[in-house]
């Protein structure tokens, strides 16, 4: 790890009463699996996280996944879990819930291959042997859902379709930040849409971006980067230096 990295860390675990971290969950609480219904972070990770709740001022899980989903399987107390990239903290969100549902059934995607999150709904790949063909599949889903008034993005081997609301990532931790009065940050994430929890630690006296980034990782993801790490075990690392 580089050595500003390294400072970058240390002004941070300094004065964790002023800090929050912003993470995500899958891949880089919880490794990236075939089955996205059999994610959970090792006990390692889940003891760290147990100690850095009595330590710092707010540690927070801001994910794709449904709030209470992550909350399961996480299983620590006293994190505050956001789920649906943010929409979760939108009081506009919850309208679009059923249109969502309606939207997802209708779909001509294999139904084991969708997964309903509440507030958004994501379209799986990831075991299709021919994914330039799944690709052009699922284009015409995204053409028909930015049709109904959706906004429907790529991540890593997912489409994902969500109301257009104007919340994200970065709308529920700059509302955490505000909200705790905190001063300094640290933002982990492993996709597109954790590029908005980064933006979210702009201005701070100290922000800790890191990206957990393999081959599927946006490039722009490691570049907006303070710290790139290649697994959800050398995250654990670094959550142990906190």
């Amino acid at each position: 790890m580089a050595a500003t990295a390294d400072a970058l860390l240390e002004r941070l675990a300094s004065e964790p009463r002023k800090a929050g971290l912003f993470l995500d969950f899958d891949g880089v609480l919880a490794p990236i699996v075939a089955r996205p219904q059999d994610a959970e972070p090792p006990p390692e990770t889940r003891a760290e996280l147990n100690r850095l709740v009595a330590k710092y001022a707010l540690v927070a899980v801001v994910s794709g996944r449904a709030g209470e989903d992550v909350r399961a399987r996480v299983g620590v107390e006293g994190i505050v879990y956001v789920g649906s990239h943010g929409l979760e903290l939108d009081p506009q969100a919850e309208r679009w819930r059923r249109r969502l549902g309606a939207f997802a059934a209708d779909a001509p995607w294999p139904a084991a291959q969708i997964e309903p999150k509440g507030l958004s709904v994501s379209f799986h790949f990831r075991d299709r042997e021919d994914e330039a063909e799944a690709i052009r599949e699922l284009d015409e889903i995204a053409d028909t859902a930015r049709e109904e008034g959706f906004v429907a993005r790529y991540g890593r081997k997912v489409l994902e379709v969500l109301p257009a609301t104007g919340s994200n990532k970065g709308t529920a931790v700059r509302h955490l930040l505000g909200g705790a009065g905190l001063t300094r940050g640290l933002a982990a994430g492993d996709d597109t849409t954790d590029l908005d929890s980064f933006a979210a630690l702009d201005g701070l006296e100290v922000a800790v971006r890191v990206a957990v980034a393999d081959a599927e990782s946006p490039a722009l993801l490691r570049e907006s980067a303070d710290v790139v790490l290649a697994s959800t075990g050398e995250f654990l690392e670094l959550l142990r230096r906190l």
